[in-house]
Parts: C-alpha cells; structure tokens; sequence
C-alpha cells in the first residue's frame, strides 16, 4: 500500500478531544452493524470535512482500523487544509478507470487510518458515486475495515450525499450553530430519510460556550463539537 504523511495535523483542544471521544462512543453504541458512516452538512462551510477527518483520527486512536474516504468530489478541502507530502491519486481516477485501487488507497502517518483522496473534479459526481464501481468498493471495505468514514458534499446543495447514503448504515448531519433554520435542517433530514438513510444524529458545530469546563478556569472556551443525539 502506498504511504502518505499528513504535514497539518493539529492537536485538539482538551474539550475538542473529549467531545470527539464522546460522539465516537456514541456511534458505537450505535450497534456493532453500523460500520459505514456518511459525514453530511445542510450546506458549505458548516465543518463536515473537519469533522469527518477528526472523528476518523478518533477512532483510529483507539485501535479500530479505518478508512477515510472523500466523496466530496465537487469541492474537497482535505488535501488543501491537511497537506499530505505527496501528489495523491483519488477516488474518481479509480471510479472512472483510469487507475486501480492499490493506485489510490494510501496508508497515512497516523496509526490505523487509511485514506482514499477524492481525485480531479469530475464532470458526473453523481453518476460515479452511484456507479456499481463504488458499491463493489464499500462491499470489499465492509470484509477489512472496522469504520468506514466517508465525507460527503452538504445535502442541501447537491443529491451526492443520498445516493452515497443508500450504501451506508448510518448518517451524522454537522450543523453549524446559528446558521441554519430549523425548517431547513428539517427539509434536509427528509431528503435523506425519502433515500430510506438511518440518520444516528447530528453534530451541533461552532458552538460557543460561557460555562467552564472540569480542569479549567475563567476561560472562554469554543467548542466545537457540543452534543450528538439520535433522532
């Protein structure tokens, strides 16, 4: 397998990491069949792709094998914001054809976690996100994998999200705090639900918290990921 290395890992915050361990224990007990997860926002900018790589790490931390895989093909940010040492081939070289998987899966520098990059924009994301090729892909990764984490474009702005969630055993919605209506996000949990998707919960991200947390004093702390709850 081929190996990359991450150059932009930043630590969490106490509270970020805690809150990451929260919603990863939350998904476990989820139930043991829930090894595929689709990472979904109602719109841009909410932190899915931050959260879906956080929650990867999270569980490849605590000996779980993982692989990420970007399936946002219309505007991924984790090559740019995580900066891997190498030029990377990705998913849509291997959905196409052009290349085959032991030319697009990377083993990565953090222990357990392996990634398939996204790959060039492609004229028809949606076309191979529902090709037999990807559902072949999540089959094969059921056998070898313990998590599956797949990064998704928000379900708001494009269908991609639900034709990935019909391969998957679950979906966890990021929401941004303060920007999105309660209608909205509704509409949205009913796009998926028509996909016949199990939605686990939602995180609650960008959330802004006055109250101290145990260990610390007299600080304002962001928290970033404030609670997971099944619907």
């Amino acid at each position: 397998m081929l190996q990359v290395n991450f150059e932009n890992i930043n630590q969490l915050s106490f509270l970020s990491n805690e809150a990451y361990k929260s919603l990863r224990t939350n998904i476990q007990f989820c139930g043991s069949e829930i090894k595929v997860i689709c990472i979904t926002s109602c719109l841009p900018n909410e932190g899915k792709s931050n959260v879906s790589f956080n929650l990867a790490m999270s569980m490849a931390e605590s000996g779980k094998e993982v692989i990420f895989i970007d399936a946002d093909l219309r505007r991924s940010v984790i090559v740019g914001r995580y900066k891997p040492d190498r030029e990377v081939l990705g998913l849509t070289h291997y959905l196409s054809g052009q290349n085959s998987l032991e030319d697009v899966l990377y083993k990565s520098n953090i222990d357990n976690l392996d990634m398939i990059f996204t790959g060039p924009i492609p004229p028809n994301p949606a076309e191979l996100l529902g090709s037999d090729n990807f559902i072949d892909l999540i089959k094969m990764f059921r056998n070898i994998y313990d998590y599956i984490i797949i990064d998704t474009p928000p379900i708001g702005s494009v269908i991609d999200s639900a034709i990935v969630a019909e391969q998957c055993d679950g979906i966890v919605m990021v929401i941004e705090a303060n920007a999105i209506s309660y209608k909205f996000a509704q509409r949205t949990i009913k796009q998926l639900e028509k996909a016949h998707s199990r939605i686990l919960g939602a995180v609650l991200n960008k959330y802004e918290s006055n109250k101290k947390a145990y260990g610390y004093k007299g600080k304002k702390y962001k928290r970033y990921y404030r609670y997971y709850e099944s619907y």
